[in-house]
């Protein structure tokens, strides 16, 4: 039988486009063309009627044409008679097996009422497991409360540690800097001390050496002098010159004890450096002080975070534990939803 929708335009068209690729246009390849639909029959119609319509030119292949066609009659009423007895044969299996699937069905559905009853135990115990994992799970809830408080406690005193510890520290690094800054105060007072003390010994021996050179230059113009004097008026002059050296003599015993001077103030100021120096010291030791209470202080905090961290332990442990229940309580119905066919009685 020809298909639904079969023109013989479709058919020319098939053919023309078979007769232009230089194909022959025989009913099978017209078919293909048409993409394998269409009866036979229609198309070896088609294909007459537009041969005829084409004229003479194709008049020494009708007879053939027609030949053919009534061999492939033959063979598409033969192929429709054995396709027919097929379907019966079909059809004959299909409803023995309709009864066969109608008695497994029967034999299903009541398989499936005992599998009701059991369901509604299973659900019985499910709501039974749901209630206690639900108190589990509170309970489960409440540890992580608690443990969570007991983190948060940690972690504030842990962060006070770590400023206490900055503090302490910060106070170590202090002393540790007024340490530094006393010893080489020190040692630079030291030095500028015993540099000042070289210096104003060195001063002192160049005025005492320059004090007995002119005592000696004093001596010797008295010396002089009380031999001028016997000698009389011809060593005035000589006497005057002498006069003039002693008084610049003078002038300089006279910047010998400015100088002199000038070392009791640097005594002075290292006095004043001595003073300093004991403050500094005073203010180290107080920094040491500080530093001690800031030790004494941390000590019971320690013991604190050690303790609540032994609480978050035992926390932890439990809260493992009622993992583990959990967990183990998951496994059980997971196996019991496994043993019982639910999902097929369902469907």
């Amino acid at each position: 039988m020809a298909r639904i929708g079969l023109y013989k335009s479709d058919v020319k068209k098939a053919r023309d486009a078979l007769i232009s690729q230089g194909v022959n246009p025989s009913v099978d390849a017209v078919r293909v063309a048409l993409g394998n639909t269409g009866s036979k029959t229609t198309i070896h119609k088609y294909l007459k009627e537009l041969e005829e319509e084409d004229g003479g030119a194709r008049g020494k292949r009708s007879s053939i044409s027609e030949a053919l066609q009534d061999l492939v009659e033959r063979l598409a009423t033969r192929l429709e008679d054995e396709a027919q007895e097929q379907i019966a044969a079909a059809r004959a299996t299909s409803d023995t097996t309709a009864a066969e699937q109608a008695a497994l069905l029967l034999a299903a559905q009541n398989d499936n009422a005992q599998q009701r009853s059991r369901v509604l135990e299973l659900e019985t115990a499910l709501q039974e497991q749901g209630a206690a994992l639900a108190a589990s799970h509170s309970e489960h809830q409440r540890e992580s409360t608690m443990r969570q408080v007991a983190e948060q406690q940690v972690a504030d005193l842990q962060q006070r540690l770590a400023e206490n510890e900055a503090y302490r520290l910060s106070l170590e690094e202090k002393h540790q800097h007024a340490r530094q800054a006393l010893e080489h105060y020190r040692q630079s007072v030291k030095e500028q001390r015993e540099a000042d003390v070289r210096r104003h010994e060195l001063q002192v021996q160049q005025v005492q050496a320059e004090l007995r050179l002119a005592q000696q230059a004093v001596a010797v113009k008295q010396d002089e002098t009380t031999r001028l004097n016997q000698e009389g008026a011809k060593l005035v002059s000589e006497l005057s010159h002498t006069k003039q050296n002693l008084y610049e003599q003078l002038t300089q015993v006279r910047k010998l004890e400015q100088k002199i001077d000038s070392l009791q103030s640097l005594q002075v100021h290292a006095s004043d450096t001595e003073r300093q120096l004991a403050s500094k010291v005073a203010e180290v030791e107080l920094l040491t002080e500080q530093l001690n209470n800031a030790n004494d202080q941390m000590a019971p905090i320690k013991a604190q975070v050690r303790e609540l961290e032994l609480l978050l332990a035992q926390a932890n442990a439990k809260a493992q534990a009622q993992e583990q229940i959990g967990e183990q309580l998951h496994a059980y119905l997971d196996k019991i939803a496994a043993t019982s066919p639910i999902p097929e009685a369902r469907k």
